[in-house]
């Protein structure tokens, strides 16, 4: 794609869903804007800011110049400009002075990085989840109220259409009274193989990728894209997926965490490198519904017609909030009809980010708090975090959201935090 293509297109697809805001985006500041992890997801969301405009490209960062070089490259083609190439993110920050941060770096270097970042003075959108352990998200929460920075975090299904009018089709009570919900994500693998460890590849510090992670060896089923079924630098497809779905949860109801959480999995089928449980469920006790999560990476089949989302169980009917399916409604009452939505997605990868994207303009131009504030975000991340910590355990957990501790239970507190790396220092509030 050249760059007349690009802002051609880019501008068409704007204007035909959300044309005056992206207009007076684009009439607006133009932010001096870095990414900082450059891979797939990373240039999905840098893409966007591009064609939402208000945003020029000074510097790109990752420790793996095969994901940075190509990066640059593409930058370059499309705009024109010719950003600063990083490995250090700390140079960056110092050198270049971003007005916006994106973080779409691996689970584990999330916190770091948007702390760094607002305390450096930028604006930051960050991928989800938001950390590697609760405390981590904390910490970040209170660095962006310290310093006044607008922290957006990338669970775009807010801001996606169909989720939006499928939340307040269900807070309108037209469902009746929830009961229950439970989010599932099956899996379409099978058992694999195991990786051979190697030596990493020419123009990647890995040492710097594992960052206040553990050092282990390198494995190129860890990176590219592999990470997030490896616990020391994600928390497995309840911490990648599940971050979603724990989210419209949450969105939904007027509670604002679960009371007790009760996980248990295993690997039963994965025969390859990584260590996360291949299956999972999880029970979430709120104070007038209960939500469960389960998960599968096997077994793919054409007889469970919803492959992902929630149900939310109603006295009315039957919510299903899907993905590439939109929402559907099924009354109780079996001589009303079924009602539908069809998903408005973005492509690549059926995603919104455009959507959310202009929504963290609006927030930094207007100083109110973004649609994935970083404290929503913190929220969601939670949920899928405290199910993982009880898997770890073996056992459930109280939670007290509004101090954010674990009742009575030294060892599940313990493990809300966990040790870093040196010379990486766990942030402390």
């Amino acid at each position: 794609m050249n760059r007349r293509h690009f802002l051609q297109t880019s501008a068409a697809a704007g204007l035909a869903l959300v044309a005056p805001r992206i207009l007076r985006a684009q009439e607006n500041k133009i932010y001096r804007t870095a990414l900082i992890g450059s891979g797939w997801w990373g240039m999905n969301i840098l893409r966007t800011a591009l064609q939402v405009g208000g945003c020029k490209v000074v510097a790109l960062c990752d420790a793996d110049e095969n994901q940075l070089n190509p990066a640059y490259d593409e930058i370059e083609k499309l705009t024109g400009d010719k950003p600063k190439k990083y490995r250090d993110f700390r140079e960056l920050l110092n050198n270049e002075k971003p007005e916006i941060v994106i973080v779409a770096t691996p689970d584990h270097w999330h916190p770091l990085i948007t702390i760094a970042a607002v305390r450096a003075g930028a604006h930051v959108y960050v991928e989800k989840p938001i950390g590697h352990t609760i405390n981590e998200g904390y910490a970040m929460v209170k660095a962006a109220r310290d310093t006044g920075r607008t922290v957006q975090v990338g669970t775009h299904r807010r801001a996606s259409p169909h989720n939006r009018s499928g939340i307040e089709f269900l807070k309108s009570g037209k469902a009746g009274q929830i009961g229950m919900v439970r989010a599932f994500v099956p899996g379409a693998g099978g058992p694999g193989r195991p990786t051979p460890d190697s030596e990493p590849p020419p123009g990647l510090d890995w040492n710097l990728w594992c960052g206040p992670a553990p050092l282990r060896p390198f494995n190129r089923a860890i990176h590219p894209k592999g990470f997030r079924h490896f616990l020391d630098y994600a928390n497995g497809q309840l911490g990648d997926w599940g971050i979603h779905w724990m989210d419209q949860i949450l969105w939904w109801s007027d509670e604002k965490y679960p009371r007790k959480i009760y996980s248990t999995g295993a690997r039963h089928i994965l025969r390859d490198s990584s260590d996360a449980p291949d299956t999972q469920i999880a029970t979430f006790e709120f104070e007038s519904f209960t939500a469960t999560w389960e998960h599968r990476l096997y077994a793919g089949n054409e007889a469970e017609k919803a492959p992902l989302g929630c149900y939310f169980y109603g006295t009315e009917g039957t919510f299903h909030m899907g993905w590439e399916d939109g929402w559907t409604f099924y009354p109780r009452d079996r001589n009303k009809p079924t009602i539908h939505e069809d998903a408005k997605l973005n492509q690549p990868d059926g995603q919104n980010i455009r959507e959310l994207w202009i929504d963290f303009l609006s927030s930094i131009r207007s100083g109110k708090r973004p649609m994935c504030d970083i404290e929503i975000g913190h929220r969601s991340t939670n949920m899928s975090l405290l199910g993982m910590l009880s898997y770890k355990l073996g056992r459930s957990v109280r939670w007290d959201g509004d101090r954010e501790t674990i009742v009575g239970d030294a060892q599940a507190n313990s493990l809300l935090r966990r040790p870093y790396r040196a010379p990486w220092i766990y942030p402390s509030v």
